[in-house]
């Protein structure tokens, strides 16, 4: 499947519709954005490298991506599919959930696939030696896996105190039972060293919705968004084909040990969840990004705009900013409407 960037005749600056206006009357067209900012755009990724927002979504059969100095324009951004699957092989389909990096030096691309049967789905990387991403040449690296090599999906790196930490979500044993999150410690940006740890399955009922016999409780999309003296892994919760998808949130010091379970704290509640009023159903698969002038923190997701819509295409791309406790954590509203206009993010 070929990765389109789908331009709706959807305006997202009209000040002649029926959307709210700004409360300091300020020019929408300079100041002001509105959600979605796609009108496709499942399991959304930014990454932030000298001033350019990198974005990355699930497209299917490639890896597509977009570049812009200016999230809230993302729909004109820049786009270019760098890697399209083999017709056949173990990673020639369902091409899923990739995230872009820059890391010692190089470009990598993390991304779920498998051969058409859903029980061989396992992360893979592809590789720039070039300092552009859209240039130079993308190299296959090959399966990214721990000592225990099992079912997985929703491949996120990230460093602390000088290591690299890969998090993902996969199964315990050979059977669709349960989706985990766990986590390992990278020997470098294509390998894991030693085995995986497990920090966190679904145990919650905000975390089970929508399991049955056939369908798993989900725990996926793992990421991580760092505070001052804490960190947090931010996961998406419950599955995907309902309407209470939603984000969960894992706590640990920022001096402990991150391959301990012990180290980690789930929220009694999910921290980030629908809001029928507003029009916005199964928000999750978020990523974060800081904006280059390091002002603010803003969550990208995806989210349906009418109940049922499920884990397809209707999913948009949305984003708003977070603000942070007293406490050190992350406080993230609800997810806002369409007609609720946006400042624009700092610098833009």
């Amino acid at each position: 499947m070929v990765a389109l960037l789908l331009i709706s005749g959807f305006s997202v600056y009209s000040c002649t519709n029926s959307k709210t206006i700004p409360p300091d009357g300020k020019d929408l067209t300079k100041n002001y954005f509105y959600n979605p900012i796609l009108q496709s755009g499942p399991d959304p990724h930014v990454f932030l490298k000298d001033s350019i927002y990198y974005y990355m979504r699930t497209t299917g059969g490639n890896l597509t991506v977009w570049r812009t100095r200016k999230m809230s324009e993302l729909k004109y951004a820049e786009n270019k599919v760098i890697w399209t699957a083999p017709e056949t092989g173990m990673w020639s389909s369902d091409i899923w959930a990739p995230e872009i990096y820059f890391l010692q030096g190089k470009w990598y691309i993390y991304f779920a696939a498998d051969d058409g049967d859903n029980a061989n789905h396992r992360m893979y990387i592809i590789e720039n030696s070039s300092k552009d991403p859209f240039q130079g040449t993308w190299i296959f690296k090959g399966p990214i896996k721990p000592a225990t090599d099992r079912w997985a999906i929703d491949g996120s790196v990230f460093e602390h105190n000088g290591t690299l930490y890969f998090l993902w979500s996969g199964w315990e044993g050979t059977e669709n039972i349960s989706q985990n999150i766990y986590i390992a410690e990278m020997e470098n940006p294509w390998t894991i060293k030693g085995d995986r740890v497990l920090i966190s399955k679904p145990e919650f009922g905000w975390e089970t919705i929508g399991a049955n016999s056939e369908d798993p409780p989900v725990n996926e999309g793992p990421v991580m968004l760092k505070g001052v003296n804490k960190l947090f892994i931010v996961f998406s919760a419950s599955g995907c084909w309902t309407d209470d998808y939603c984000l969960g949130m894992l706590t640990a010091s920022a001096n402990a040990n991150l391959l301990d379970p012990a180290s980690w704290t789930k929220s009694a509640k999910p921290v980030f969840t629908k809001s029928v009023a507003d029009g916005v159903f199964a928000p999750g698969h978020n990523g974060f990004f800081k904006t280059f002038d390091g002002k603010e923190d803003w969550i990208i997701f995806h989210a349906n705009e009418k109940s049922g819509d499920g884990c397809g295409d209707s999913r948009k791309t949305r984003m708003q900013k977070i603000t942070w406790r007293h406490d050190g954590k992350p406080y993230f509203g609800v997810p806002l409407s369409n007609d609720t206009p946006l400042k624009k993010p700092s610098g833009e």
